[in-house]
């Protein structure tokens, strides 16, 4: 038998052992996550790295809160500290390791920092708790050679977080226009865009994407010529409902950008002028 690959050991081994904790306690909110971040920066500043690796890989220390805990690796990709499983993580080298979707994680944490000394990511991670893959942040930040992060799972949005992004979007469209609307639409790292809900536009007379929040570069694509997974023309329902009724609601499967896997979407559409506006959640 094969062994197992080290991104697969490295998930089983953070999940494993940290679940304990999550298990525990409620799940951390982003604001306690950067509270905690902020604390364990300080933290180093003030004590620098031997009593700082030791403090951060206390698992019953004051940085291990809920499922939230401080970790940090070096250039090289290898654990210096880490509060969820120090005696089996620390001096683990993780380098090539990848999130459930694929993406070279670790790497991607020396790469931003390298361009600026605090930044926050995104990723995917299993969630023991809830034993599904979810979106997860990390506020990261550099400091010397070493890399210090606080990560959380983002919140799954609802429907009511869909209704009030929309509500948002079609204020924001009213007031500035659809062209400047647009531009604030198609930025991925901008307001419009929270965890997994993002807004995206369509033209009634073009049927032209004129904004996705996830997708930038298919704005003045055809959009009539999506059909989901199971061959549903989901925008030309829309653009009929747009039509007909000014706002409504369609269901549909779609690839979750988060989570890299197909689940049932339900999106709320709104008409402003000549085009209408959407924003959807994942059911599932």
């Amino acid at each position: 038998m094969s062994k197992p690959s080290l991104a697969i050991r490295l998930a089983g081994l953070l999940l494993a052992v940290c679940c304990g904790t999550a298990l525990a306690g409620d799940r951390a909110t982003p604001r306690e996550a950067r509270a905690l971040f902020d604390q364990a920066v300080s933290y180093l500043k003030a004590n620098g790295p031997e009593k700082s690796w030791a403090t951060f890989s206390n698992r019953k220390g004051p940085f291990v809160k809920k499922d939230l805990y401080v970790y940090v690796i070096d250039r090289k990709g290898t654990y210096i500290a880490n509060g969820a499983a120090p005696d089996t993580l620390v001096g683990l080298n993780v380098l090539d390791s990848v999130d459930a979707a694929g993406t070279p994680l670790f790497r991607h944490m020396i790469a931003v920092t390298d361009k600026q000394t605090e930044a926050r990511i995104r990723y995917v991670w299993l969630n023991r708790k809830t034993n599904h893959v979810e979106p997860k942040n990390a506020w990261i930040h550099r400091e010397g050679d070493y890399i210090l992060g606080v990560g959380y799972y983002a919140p799954h949005a609802t429907a009511n977080d869909a209704i009030k992004l929309l509500d948002e979007a079609v204020a924001y469209a009213r007031k500035s226009g659809m062209t400047s609307a647009a531009r604030a639409f198609n930025d991925t790292k901008g307001n419009f865009v929270r965890d997994d809900l993002y807004v995206f536009a369509v033209n009634l007379d073009t049927g032209k994407f004129e904004a996705h929040g996830i997708n930038p570069a298919w704005t003045g694509t055809d959009a009539r010529e999506l059909h989901d997974v199971e061959g549903h023309a989901l925008i030309q329902e829309m653009i009929e409902l747009a039509k007909t009724k000014g706002e409504g609601a369609v269901d549909y499967v779609w690839r979750n950008p988060i989570t890299n896997a197909v689940e049932r979407k339900r999106s709320f559409i709104r008409r402003i002028d000549n085009s209408f506006l959407g924003v959807g959640y994942y059911l599932d």
